[in-house]
């Protein structure tokens, strides 16, 4: 009975051992806050993390599903999640411009912070999350 409990016990710290070794390994090879692999970025995405909002909004860019993070939410869950939300009325002048000239003219959108990301509306939830850019 002894031995099992002793053999469990390594088992148990070798296995912690191996996490906190393969975890700062990884914040190794992927140190910058603007790296989506990023574990600050992966920790805000999970909600663990308190990260800088417009880094958060500047490396979803490089995220492959940052649809994710919006999509099913109402405006102010979104809100909350980024911080703010800006109307398309005070949005940049660029955003404003890519708007106008887009297949999204006249739906309701967000635009997440100061950012490029737009979310498109519908029924008072997100849709869609649209990068806008080349426009």
């Amino acid at each position: 009975m002894g031995k099992q409990k002793v053999r469990l016990g390594r088992l148990i710290v070798g296995t912690v051992l191996l996490v906190v070794v393969g975890l700062v390994c990884w914040q190794a090879l992927y140190h910058s806050p603007g790296d989506r692999k990023d574990l600050r970025y992966q920790a805000w995405k999970l909600g663990i993390y308190q990260m800088d909002l417009d880094k958060a909004t500047d490396t979803m860019v490089g995220d492959i599903y940052p649809d994710r993070l919006v999509i099913g939410k109402t405006e102010a869950e979104i809100a909350k999640r980024f911080g703010y939300v800006t109307a398309l009325e005070s949005a940049s002048e660029y955003v404003r411009y890519c708007y106008f000239n887009s297949p999204y003219y006249g739906k309701h959108v967000l635009i997440l912070r100061q950012s490029n990301w737009m979310v498109l509306m519908k029924d008072g939830r997100a849709v869609d999350l649209i990068l806008v850019k080349g426009c």
